[in-house]
């Protein structure tokens, strides 16, 4: 007895086409919904793919005037670099939760790290930094540095890096989106562009 038998209404019957009917509505839309929220976007590391949630601009503008900028991407952070199955397995898991978050328009005003997320963080913080991190010669400047300088959460004591003090869904009205990527006229204007080519 072949699968489809075992899950469907036997053939023929009026029940069956019905059910055939439906289940290809529901992956018609779920390739709909994969398409319209540009879920392949997801796999990669621009940055501007965290905008695509309206909610995360302020986050996305405050990274983008941070010294960071430079170095790091919201993944190089945000995403464990032990293994790829686990990066990808982490990037989904947090990506579904985030999504249905903002789906169900239930997100809170300033967005927080759940604790998965913080050891994640806290480990690529110190995965980056461990020089500043293990040398000694901070011993004599942070009290307890010797004996918490991995234990303590980076972000207990440097509150605004990367993403400043100006955060959550109420300041949304005072910043702008990022450009798109894929835009093809430049949005340099005439002018600065002529002062740029003259140099």
């Amino acid at each position: 007895m072949a699968i489809q038998d075992k899950i469907l209404p036997k053939k023929g019957t009026h029940w069956r086409t019905i059910a055939v009917f439906f289940i290809a509505c529901l992956i018609g839309l779920g390739l709909f919904m994969a398409k319209e929220s540009e879920v392949v976007s997801y796999l990669g590391d621009n940055p501007q793919t965290c905008v695509n949630c309206h909610v995360m601009t302020p986050v996305y503008n405050s990274w983008m005037h941070s010294s960071h900028r430079e170095v790091a991407n919201c993944n190089a952070c945000h995403v464990p670099h032990d293994n790829i199955v686990n990066k990808y397995y982490f990037k989904a898991k947090d990506g579904s939760y985030h999504a249905s978050v903002f789906t169900m328009r239930a997100e809170p005003d300033v967005i927080k790290m759940k604790e998965a997320s913080q050891r994640v963080v806290q480990a690529n913080c110190i995965r980056c930094h461990v020089q500043q991190v293990t040398q000694i010669k901070y011993d004599g400047w942070i009290e307890d540095h010797r004996e918490n300088r991995t234990n303590r959460q980076c972000w207990s004591c440097h509150v605004e890096i990367p993403h400043g003090k100006k955060q959550g869904i109420s300041t949304i009205k005072y910043n702008l989106a990022p450009i798109p990527t894929d835009q093809a006229e430049s949005v340099v204007p005439e002018w600065l562009q002529k002062e740029i080519d003259s140099k």
